[in-house]
C-alpha cells in the first residue's frame, strides 16, 4: 500500500472517462481533454486502461514508444515536443500495437491494479483515465484501485439515441 500512496501522491485530480457502450468517443474525449488542460498550463497524465482497444498512443502519435522501468515503477511515455503529457497504455506493452487483447478477468484486473500503482506519474494536476466500454470488471478494479486517492471525478460519454 505504500507504493500506491507514493506513485499517485503527486496527482491532484483523477478523472475517469466512462460510457455505457463502445464507439462513443471516450478515447477522443480523453485525448482532447488532456490537450485542452495542457493548453491551460496544467500538468496532465493519461492512463489508458482500455485493454481491448488502446487507441490513445496512436491518437497522440507515440504508438511506437516503449515503456521503461525505473526505481519507482514504469516510466510513462511523454508526449509532444514539450513532453507535457504523460501517457501509460497497454498499447505500449503489446508486441504489435494493433493486436487485440483477449484476457480473462483476473489477469485484466491485476494489470489495471499494476497500472494504477506502478506508474511513476510524478506531479500532475490531472490524471485522465480512459476506460473500456460498458460497466465491467475493469471499471470496478480501476475504481477500487483509485478509491484511496481523493478528488476522483467522472465524465460520462453518451450518445443521443
Amino acid at each position: 500500500a505504500l507504493t500506491e500512496r507514493t506513485n499517485l501522491a503527486g496527482v491532484r485530480h483523477i478523472l475517469l472517462v466512462l460510457s455505457g457502450k463502445g464507439g462513443v468517443g471516450k478515447s477522443t474525449l480523453s485525448t482532447e481533454l488532456a490537450l485542452a488542460l495542457r493548453s491551460a498550463g496544467k500538468r496532465v497524465g493519461i492512463l489508458d486502461v482500455d485493454l481491448c482497444g488502446p487507441s490513445i498512443p496512436r491518437m497522440l502519435r507515440v504508438q511506437d514508444s516503449a515503456v521503461h522501468q525505473c526505481d519507482s515503477g514504469w516510466v510513462p511515455v511523454f508526449v509532444g515536443q514539450d513532453k507535457a503529457i504523460a501517457l501509460m497504455s497497454i498499447g505500449f506493452l503489446l508486441e504489435r500495437p494493433d493486436d487485440a487483447v483477449v484476457w480473462r478477468g483476473p489477469k485484466k484486473n491485476a494489470l489495471i491494479k499494476q497500472f494504477v500503482t506502478d506508474v511513476a506519474w510524478g506531479d500532475l494536476d490531472f490524471l485522465i483515465v480512459d476506460t473500456p466500454p460498458g460497466t465491467s470488471d475493469e471499471h470496478i478494479s480501476t475504481v477500487e484501485a483509485l478509491r484511496p486517492h481523493q478528488l476522483l471525478g467522472a465524465v460520462l460519454v453518451t450518445t443521443p439515441q
